[in-house]
């Protein structure tokens, strides 16, 4: 029986760099590996415009999720507006995945913990107990959480939970 496919995979479309990405996330996360990689060929060549024989789509998967890599071209770019969140449970977890991913990235798109990569795809390294402190039925608490929150770039754990208790 041939393995099931994910029904929904991330594609990431890249101008050229879709091999070079796939091997920085797959070295970023520890369960992570590289899939199948297909290549351009003659066929549609005067629609893909790539070389024959280079990198056309890289299959990775991270934590379980399968991705695509995709070498598209330069006629789209990453936005903000999709972003990927990397729940953590501790600060070295954070420290971790916040040093990692803002190597070479945009550091004006640093804020309330998320980044920019150095490919421009935007991640929300975040710890799992903010959420439980946004929900808490204490308004007071939230409200505290939330100003200091929103002033942080990369989230420091420590200092929510001294506001959240405080």
């Amino acid at each position: 029986m041939a393995n099931k496919i994910q029904k929904i995979i991330a594609n990431f479309w890249f101008d050229g760099q879709a091999e070079e990405a796939a091997n920085f996330y797959v070295s970023v996360f520890k369960d992570a590996s590289i899939g199948r990689i297909t290549r351009y060929v003659k066929e549609g060549q005067e629609i893909h415009g790539k070389p024959v024989g280079s990198v056309m789509t890289v299959e990775f998967q991270i934590e379980d999720q399968e991705f695509l890599a995709l070498n598209g071209g330069p006629e789209f770019k990453f936005s903000e507006a999709i972003s990927f969140i990397i729940n953590c449970e501790s600060q070295e977890e954070i420290d971790y995945y916040w040093d990692k991913l803002t190597e070479g990235g945009d550091e004006k798109a640093q804020i309330c913990g998320w980044l920019k990569d150095k490919f421009g795809v935007s991640w929300q390294v975040t710890p799992i107990a903010l959420n439980e402190m946004l929900m808490d039925s204490d308004t007071e608490k939230v409200e505290r959480v939330m100003k200091s929150f929103m002033q942080m770039k990369k989230i420091d754990l420590t200092e929510l939970q001294k506001v959240y208790e405080s």
